[in-house]
């Protein structure tokens, strides 16, 4: 019999980290909630090496998914590297993982689904979950756990009332799942002196967000999510019937190899209500026309985006002359700038109502729709941060701006016509 060789691995885990790994030891599914500073992600690493090494599953597989690849790169990378050199991990920094008696974990971003697919996985933590697309987690990290019953940790620092929150509430109710909830003025791991100056600093909203654990505040840097959080504490988002005698409209926001979003909205009077949403990518139009017919949405008035009307070189066609092609009644947008739209929208949402659940993943683009941040230099850009938002939040923006004449705007909408500018 072969000797018993010890490896120690660095890693001292404060007391919420040794609650986390009791948890998730315990429970298929975490959702940890931590103030700034916790030391979530360093626990993280360590509860996938330590999944690894006790998986008793041929060639296990874990995953860790930060918001977008580079920042996967950045924050969890040298910490894998780290922590797994004691086991004589084998690096490959070109795929960002490192494997191990047969074993692996990998590093990935939910900015890019397609790594993820057709991939199995005994552990997956989902890192800073409120910033990812809640999609990630429906269709792509779920079927992966399956056939292997794997387990999910969601991490991450409230950034409003979004699919973070409902997550942290289905952990608190539902079986076999563990709710964790960290705030910095009970862990002891800030001093009392320092919370004081970063509250000072930030601002009550900010603080309890980020180092009480708050779903309360809206998203920082959010174009809508104060004017969201004011419709749900009106109860606007609700299980509305269908009213066919209101006039109906979709709106269009067209990705080009991207992703493709539509809104369905009846109109009662001065009320919008947001029926149905659908999103998709790497499907043709004719995918959406018959999305849209088998839903009866097809006889709407269909707002669509200014530049509709580009020609492709491959088929001399413009998108718009296919869709009237496929019998649907469009209208082509005012070409207004985001800025103008963005306000037509906000001058909307007061008198809209949102369709539950059947519109949830387009609500969650509408808080999460957000300005670009500068982490260097610490300050928002003037412009939209384009991520898995940004098409819910566009095609809203259309609808605002087509459905109906503005007297500031220089001309009206017009049906089946050329670009209005």
């Amino acid at each position: 019999m072969g000797a018993v060789r010890e490896i120690i691995i660095p890693y001292q885990p404060r007391v919420p980290q040794i609650e986390m790994h009791n948890a998730a030891d315990k429970h298929r599914f975490t959702v940890v909630v931590a103030h700034r500073r916790m030391g979530k992600t360093v626990s993280a690493i360590n509860e996938l090496i330590k999944a690894s090494i006790n998986c008793e599953l041929e060639r296990p597989r874990m995953a860790y998914i930060a918001p977008t690849y580079s920042q996967a790169k950045r924050v969890a990378w040298d910490y894998l590297l780290h922590y797994t050199r004691p086991l004589g991990a084998v690096a490959n920094i070109a795929e960002l993982r490192v494997d191990f008696w047969d074993r692996r974990i990998q590093l990935f971003g939910s900015d890019n689904p397609d790594s993820l697919r057709g991939q199995y996985f005994d552990l997956v933590v989902l890192d800073e979950i409120a910033d990812q697309n809640p999609k990630i987690w429906n269709e792509i990290i779920r079927p992966a756990l399956a056939d292997r019953k794997g387990r999910a940790i969601f991490i991450g620092t409230p950034k409003g009332q979004n699919h973070f929150k409902e997550l942290r509430d289905r952990a608190e109710v539902e079986p076999d799942w563990a709710l964790l909830e960290f705030k910095a003025s009970e862990t002891g791991i800030l001093d009392t002196e320092e919370l004081e100056a970063a509250r000072r600093e930030m601002g009550d909203d900010k603080y309890n967000q980020e180092f009480e654990c708050s779903f309360n505040a809206a998203i920082e840097g959010s174009y809508y999510g104060k004017l969201m959080n004011d419709l749900d504490e009106q109860g606007r988002f609700v299980e509305i019937v269908r009213d066919d005698l209101c006039r109906t409209y979709t709106s269009w926001d067209l990705g080009m190899g991207d992703s493709t979003a539509i809104w369905v909205v009846q109109v009662s009077g001065q009320e919008y209500r947001f029926m149905d949403f659908i999103e998709n990518h790497g499907v043709g139009l004719d995918w959406y026309v018959r999305e849209l017919t088998n839903r009866g949405w097809h006889k709407a008035e269909h707002i669509l985006p200014h530049d509709v009307q580009v020609r492709e070189l491959g088929t001399g066609r413009s998108r718009l002359e296919v869709l009237q092609e496929a019998g649907l009644s469009c209208t082509v947008a005012p070409r207004l700038g985001i800025d103008d739209g963005i306000q037509a929208l906000r001058r909307l949402l007061p008198n809209c109502w949102f369709n539950m659940p059947k519109v949830q993943q387009g609500v969650e683009c509408l808080r999460n729709y957000r300005r670009e941040y500068d982490e260097k230099r610490n300050i928002f850009y003037d412009k939209p941060l384009h991520d898995w938002s940004s098409h819910g939040a566009d095609s809203a923006r259309y609808f605002a701006v087509g459905v109906f004449d503005i007297s500031s705007w220089s001309k009206p909408i017009k049906v089946n016509t050329g670009w209005v500018v």
